[in-house]
């Protein structure tokens, strides 16, 4: 079995700390999307006294659901730990000096998430659905159970419907509760009766079902009906009533507190809501036969709109002659006068009567398309529920692809492991997605972008970041290294380093001040040719010479060898020169010179052109500090000579 199946030990290593990474920060962002669920439907759990089983089973549900969400989380904080953490060690710089690169060290994890991707599609495409049907038929049961009985003291409790109770005290031990009064608006307003009582007690039937509330010492007045009809106190100045006394007195309250479960079939037979327990044949079928059956009502609907509506005067023709004089009517054709000039050849009451139909008919019609319209608006978003849940099996593997592709080259740039790093970036980049593919989810569901774009809408935006990472990290850049930036900004505003040449203590080479001389020369003719070649960089040559930028770097590489060599002469007047010597800046471009994207910025003219310009000052600038460099080359070849004169110089 070995001889056929061998894994190599670097990818042994690379697997045996990953998985366990993974599976610990699966667990960690598991827990924290169940919080957010807790934290999202405490209200409907608490008070309502749920036994332990139920709550028990709902959390259970709750996770299966929520592993969608949590598992690209995981594989982000994951990867970015892992490789952090071999960056942080040298790991990763042990690799590549052993001429591995970063993607054939990444390819075992590659195939895992491949795995991890392909098993997340069959688990929501056959596990899911179901999964989602009993959390959902278990929530809505929980929202409609009755809350616990509990009644407080000095306030009103409103949670018995068609009853508010106000108790002044309760007996903790004995559940006696003392003056006790009762608003009793369960058989309607007009037939209020109100309660009160010394003290009362409650109790619940076996199947508890009914409360029974036993009043003690109290009265009751209720109003009075007579002859099978109620007096109004709106339109009465005397509403007569009835006033019972009694010592006890035992009124039974429907009340039911067990807790019903709705069965799994209220989901499945929903036509708004049956989308969460289907797979993705299932899906399409539905979403098949919803789609013909909208077209067929918009075909009814338009016909009904041409025939009744806009051109119901042709219902008038004969069926048999209508088309007759509808093409009588195009090969002769009689002038028509004006609809305005019609109306106004009427009498003023015919012309009352002609608006107000008009104004009736077009009113009727636009209530019964906008009746119309509610059911259509109705199955276009139940499609719309359909095509999201149809996306989103496909979606949330590739969304785990890519958050590898994010995490791992960003975590190798990064270098730095643990769990503080990491977890910031990861949750930076997740609120991120997160937005984004809500924005996305929404817009698909309320029927503003198309479902193909607004359900991956997040991938194409976090796409490009992981091929951008991915690139960088495999080329070992440094964007995540602060001094990159602050360069950058240096370079934008043209701020440069000051140079400092201090006299050693101890000289071990002596600079040869004859050689460093002939060495100023060349580099003064080299600047020469330079700017004769390149005194205006054409817009053409900007993008597609490469020579420019290995020239200037020649000159740069030439000057500081010279001035590294001067740095170790004990003449302050030559310390001196050197120090005003300016530092060449480097040309910056977005893309290499000759490359593809390069070209084709070139063509694309607005935009090349714009950048072409944002270079313009950079240039000129270099030009500048070449022009500085002669100068003070002739400078300090005369100091070298021991010639020195600051009105005269003579380039040797």
């Amino acid at each position: 079995m070995s001889r056929f199946f061998h894994i190599k030990r670097l990818d042994g290593y690379i697997l045996t700390t990953y998985i366990p990474l993974f599976l610990m920060t699966f667990a960690i962002c598991l827990f924290l999307v169940l919080m957010q669920f807790l934290w999202k439907y405490v209200e409907d759990m608490v008070g309502k006294g749920l036994e332990l089983s139920v709550l028990g089973e709902m959390f259970f549900y709750a996770a299966l659901t929520l592993v969608p969400m949590a598992l690209p989380l995981a594989i982000l904080l994951a990867s970015l730990m892992m490789f952090g953490n071999m960056g942080e060690n040298l790991e990763l710089l042990a690799v590549k000096s052993a001429g591995i690169p970063l993607l054939t060290a990444m390819k075992p994890l590659i195939i895992l998430i491949l795995g991890v991707a392909v098993g997340a599609f069959f688990y929501q495409n056959n596990v899911l659905p179901k999964i989602q049907t009993k959390n959902y038929s278990l929530l809505i049961s929980i929202r409609q159970a009755s809350p616990e009985l509990v009644i407080p003291e000095g306030v009103f409790y409103k949670e018995l419907d068609g009853y508010n109770l106000y108790v002044e005290k309760k007996d903790r031990q004995t559940g006696m509760l003392h003056n006790v009064l009762i608003y009793d608006v369960a058989s309607g307003f007009n037939n209020m009766a109100v309660i009160i009582c010394d003290s009362a007690e409650m109790s619940m039937t076996e199947d508890k079902k009914m409360l029974i509330f036993t009043m003690y010492s109290g009265q009751q007045f209720r109003n009075f009906q007579q002859g099978g009809s109620s007096f109004s106190r709106y339109n009465e100045d005397f509403v007569p009533y009835t006033r019972e006394n009694f010592d006890i007195k035992t009124m039974m309250i429907a009340y039911d507190a067990n807790f019903n479960r709705m069965g799994e079939e209220v989901i499945e037979g929903s036509s708004t809501s049956n989308y969460v327990s289907k797979n993705l044949s299932e899906l399409g079928v539905s979403i098949d036969s919803m789609s013909l059956v909208l077209d067929s009502v918009n075909l009814v609907d338009r016909k009904m709109m041409k025939d009744y509506s806009y051109l119901s005067f042709r219902n008038s023709y004969p069926a048999e002659k209508k088309d007759s004089l509808i093409s009588a009517a195009l090969l002769a054709p009689v002038e028509v006068p004006a609809p305005d000039t019609l109306l106004q050849s009427k009498e003023l009451n015919d012309q009352s009567v002609i608006l107000q139909n008009a104004f009736m008919k077009a009113d009727n019609n636009s209530n019964e398309f906008l009746f119309r319209s509610l059911n259509k608006t109705t199955t276009q978003k139940t499609i719309n529920r359909h095509w999201v849940e149809w996306h989103r099996k496909f979606t949330i593997p590739f969304t785990c692809l890519i958050f590898f592709f994010i995490g791992a080259p960003l975590g190798s740039i990064v270098r730095k492991g643990g769990l503080g790093t990491p977890i910031v970036i990861s949750v930076m980049l997740f609120i991120i997605y997160y937005i984004v593919e809500n924005v996305g989810y929404k817009m698909t569901r309320d029927g503003v972008w198309a479902h193909w774009f607004g359900m991956w809408f997040s991938s194409f935006i976090l796409l490009p970041i992981g091929i951008f990472l991915t690139y960088k990290a495999m080329n070992d850049s440094v964007i995540m290294n602060a001094d990159t930036y602050v360069n950058f900004f240096k370079r934008l505003f043209f701020i440069r380093d000051k140079r400092k040449y201090l006299v050693k203590s101890v000289i071990i080479e002596k600079p040869d001040y004859k050689e460093i001389s002939q060495s100023l020369s060349d580099l003064s003719q080299g600047i020469d040719r330079f700017l004769d070649r390149y005194g205006r960089l054409s817009y053409k040559d900007y993008w597609t010479d490469t020579n420019y930028n290995k020239e200037l770097r020649s000159l740069r590489s030439s000057l500081e060898i010279i001035l590294n060599s001067l740095s170790n002469s004990r003449k302050l007047e030559v310390l001196a020169k050197a120090e005003e010597f300016p530092v060449i800046f480097n040309i910056v471009r977005i893309f290499n010179t000759g490359s593809i994207p390069s070209k084709i910025c070139m063509y694309l003219f607005p935009v090349g052109i714009i950048l072409r310009l944002f270079s313009v000052p950079l240039e000129w600038t270099i030009r500048k500090d070449l022009r500085n460099i002669q100068r003070l080359s002739g400078e300090l070849i005369n100091i070298l000579h021991g010639t020195y004169e600051p009105e005269t110089i003579a380039l040797a």
